[in-house]
């Protein structure tokens, strides 16, 4: 079943209330989003990523996945 922008934004919403979100993507798979928040400062971006990937609650596990492809940026802000 194919996921949607709004919904990836809504579940990454859950664990960054504040966080400036943005996802593109409108192909039910293909996506980009960039999760600019406070709680990233002090992270790597391998951290900060796997912080988004843990709050997509597993669309992304395996060939199953709802969501195939993610090109992701993370950052605090400025």
């Amino acid at each position: 079943m194919p996921i949607s922008a709004e919904e990836i934004e809504i579940l990454l919403r859950e664990s960054f209330p504040q966080a400036r979100i943005q996802v593109d993507g409108d192909d039910g798979a293909h996506f980009a989003a960039l999760v600019e928040d406070e709680s990233f400062r002090g992270m790597n971006r391998v951290q900060q990523q796997r912080a988004v990937y843990a709050a997509l609650k597993g669309k992304m596990d395996g060939a199953q996945g709802e969501l195939h492809a993610l090109a992701l940026t993370t950052k605090a802000p400025e």
